[in-house]
């Protein structure tokens, strides 16, 4: 079950007349599309700083490598053989 939380903000009355006329008009209930508005906003906040992060000077992935078996490189070298055959026109 979702937990919910009863809160009191002060917002200008008029700025809220308008958002509650938005949320009825959208047929929302105003705490759900209040709840709407401000998970929006938290996400375009995590895009833009994945972005940065993604454009900043540090890019490299950490990551622990993994063993490959014997058959699958057997494998991987029978393709890439087999591949350069076939372009060479052998």
């Amino acid at each position: 079950m979702e937990m919910r939380r009863k809160t009191s903000i002060y917002i200008d009355e008029s700025l809220w007349e308008e958002f509650k006329k938005k949320a009825v008009s959208k047929g929302k209930e105003v705490s759900k599309y209040l709840e709407e508005v401000m998970e929006e906003e938290l996400l375009k906040n995590l895009e833009k700083e994945l972005n940065r992060q993604v454009e900043g000077e540090n890019q490299e992935l950490d990551f622990e490598p993994i063993e490959v078996s014997e058959i699958v490189s057997n494998l991987v070298r029978k393709m890439r053989d087999e591949r350069r055959n076939s372009l060479s026109g052998q």
